[in-house]
């Protein structure tokens, strides 16, 4: 079981996102000692552990006492409750052989389950703690402290297009991004065993805000809340997941200088859920339900509800119907589909490469659903999903494969385009589904070259049976939109003749 997939069990069990700090701070302790820091810790966890998604140790309160200050951390580590994950704020970051000593002394000294990590030094002094995916790591992107933005708001230029500027390039332009975001997208694209998170202060959302958009998938600490001054309701507008969970709201002195500890545990963990059922709206499913309200959301691995984006408390799904009745990608008459069936709807997606814009929108619901799967790289499939993938990976990071339609004859005679390596496990993305059997060729394809398959991802399902074909082959099939939720949608809005709306549904049931 991978970290995430453990906390995110460990939330939806105890209905929470409150992370219970552990920080042994001199003045609250009865005796300045090693003994009073664990005795003080081991009252917090056994007061708040019915409400703790996690606990969170900081590593310096203890390495303050020395030798004895460490193993204490180590007992007080293997005091939490086994379900609940802990995480050890330690803010390590080295190189080559510095990090794999520093992981083992993180995972298997101290046993904690995962540990905050500076990303400063590039992937391979984070590699070592990526290792296990039951070992997770928080990578520090936008903390809380106000001195962050001397460096973590730094504009960066992506290298090609600083080659350009150097070489005097005329269409060169410095156009970036803060060094947090590219941060952000680094941690979506190295998670590929779903145990990277990171740190992004509650006192910063409108970095909250961005960094949920790069990756909307990833779980985020928001640290600040409480003494800080961070907005707990700002943060959780700001970072929550479309499901309601993928945040960590950590709390150390409110809860430990508290009267009782383990009520205000409990009051804050309430608090947290007030403010997010808000924010999902009365109309939202909670975790673990099997419906989906209005067509609007997908469903992850683990059963829970991944909602569409919203603007406004709309679903920009909506404007994305639209935008695809208006860009011509789909047409009402008669049409001869390639079956031979005269059909009073025609489907192209082809079209969305003339409209930057839409294609940005429609590659957004896809991330939507692609956030709650679990895989290493997208594969798109020729044509029509080819700039909608590319569209993906440019939002999101994530690395892009694709299988030919055609094999090439020559040079490589390539069967599938892209770095890979087998055994990797991909997730199908397609514009369309009708029968699925398109979808089978691809995935043969892809399993032939040694790639997993479990996932398949389209904008529109027309509800022709490939839900059921490729289920009964093992395949998941998650759809944006089923045929019959956009001519509801259509029809609610007026977009199109009630004859034409009436026409379509008698022949998708036939």
């Amino acid at each position: 079981m991978s970290f995430f997939s453990r906390l995110e069990d460990r939330a939806l069990q105890a209905d929470s996102l409150l992370c219970v700090g552990l920080d042994p701070h001199a003045p609250d302790l009865l005796a300045p000692t090693a003994e009073a820091a664990r005795d003080f810790c081991l009252r917090l966890v056994e007061a708040t552990s019915e409400v703790a998604a996690a606990f969170k140790p900081n590593s310096a309160f203890f390495e303050a006492f020395g030798p004895q200050g460490i193993a204490v951390l180590a007992q007080v580590i293997a005091a939490v409750p086994a379900a609940i994950p802990v995480i050890l704020d330690a803010k390590r970051g080295d190189i080559a052989s510095t990090a794999e000593a520093y992981a083992q002394a993180v995972f298997r000294t101290l046993g904690a389950g995962a540990v905050t990590i500076s990303p400063y030094l590039g992937r391979d002094s984070v590699e070592p703690f990526l290792a296990d995916p039951e070992r997770g790591i928080f990578l520090l992107c936008k903390t809380s402290n106000p001195g962050a933005a001397d460096i973590q708001d730094l504009q960066v230029v992506p290298a090609g297009h600083l080659q350009a500027m150097h070489v005097g390039h005329p269409q060169a332009t410095p156009g970036g991004q803060c060094l947090y975001e590219h941060v952000a997208q680094l941690a979506q694209s190295w998670n590929s065993r779903d145990n990277v998170g990171l740190v992004v202060g509650s006192t910063q959302p409108e970095a909250l805000r961005r960094v949920r958009a790069l990756a909307p998938g990833l779980w985020i600490l928001a640290p600040g809340v409480g003494v800080q001054g961070g907005d707990l309701r700002l943060a959780l507008q700001a970072g929550l997941r479309a499901d309601g969970l993928g945040m960590l709201i950590p709390v150390s002195r409110a809860l430990s200088r508290a009267a009782d500890p383990a009520r205000a545990a409990r009051e804050l963990r309430d608090q947290i859920n007030c403010e997010r059922a808000a924010i999902l709206g009365a109309g939202s499913v909670p975790p673990g339900r099997d419906t989906i309200p209005d067509g609007e959301g997908a469903i992850n691995r683990r059963g829970t509800i991944y909602r569409a984006p919203t603007k406004n408390g709309v679903p920009t799904t909506n404007a994305l119907a639209d935008g695809l009745l208006e860009a011509g990608c789909v047409k009402f008459g008669k049409f001869t589909l390639k079956s031979g069936l005269e059909s009073p709807i025609y489907l192209d997606l082809r079209p969305l490469v003339s409209y930057p814009s839409l294609l940005g929108e429609a590659a957004a619901a896809y991330v939507s659903i692609l956030g709650g799967l679990s895989f290493d790289r997208l594969a798109a499939l020729p044509y029509a999903a080819l700039p909608i993938g590319t569209a993906i990976s440019l939002q999101t990071g994530w690395p892009l494969v694709y299988p030919r339609k055609e094999v090439k004859a020559y040079g490589t005679k390539a069967e599938i385009e892209g770095l890979f390596t087998p055994g990797e496990r991909v997730v199908v993305v397609d514009d369309l589904t009708t029968t699925g059997g398109s979808k089978f060729e691809a995935i043969e394809k892809l399993t032939a070259a040694g790639l997993l398959v479990s996932d398949v991802v389209v904008l529109i399902d027309r509800q022709s049976g490939a839900t059921e074909s490729l289920a009964q082959a093992g395949y998941r099939l998650h759809a944006v939109f089923t045929l019959a939720q956009l001519l509801d949608h259509w029809e609610a809005n007026g977009k199109v003749p009630p004859e034409q709306i009436a026409a379509a549904r008698e022949f998708i049931g036939r």
